[in-house]
């Protein structure tokens, strides 16, 4: 199943992420089933991994970390993340760029 953007009214976009923490490079990693695969180096305690998560996701995104946010998932690694100033195509175009074709 593709992973889902969506447009809420407030002009934020939602979508699921699942998060591969202590990983060896900090990420977007594509798609794994409906969520966004992001690895990131810290380790789940103390918040560190989520802080991770926001800054790799608003570097990908070319958004300041301001505007992502996690709604829902803080201690779990699937979560749901809320991003203001981009449309649900922009977000998933600069996630899940699609592959040139030779």
């Amino acid at each position: 199943m593709p992973v889902v953007f969506t447009a809420r009214p407030d002009g934020a976009v939602r979508f699921a992420v699942r998060v591969q923490p202590r990983s060896s490079r900090a990420c977007v990693d594509g798609e794994h089933g409906d969520t966004v695969r992001v690895r990131v180096h810290a380790a789940p305690v103390d918040g560190g991994a989520n802080a991770d998560v926001i800054a790799v996701l608003a570097d990908a995104l070319d958004v300041p970390k301001r505007d992502v946010r996690i709604v829902s998932g803080d201690t779990a690694r699937q979560k749901v993340l809320e991003v203001v100033g981009l449309t649900a195509d922009a977000v998933r175009a600069r996630l899940l760029p699609t592959p040139l074709s030779g």
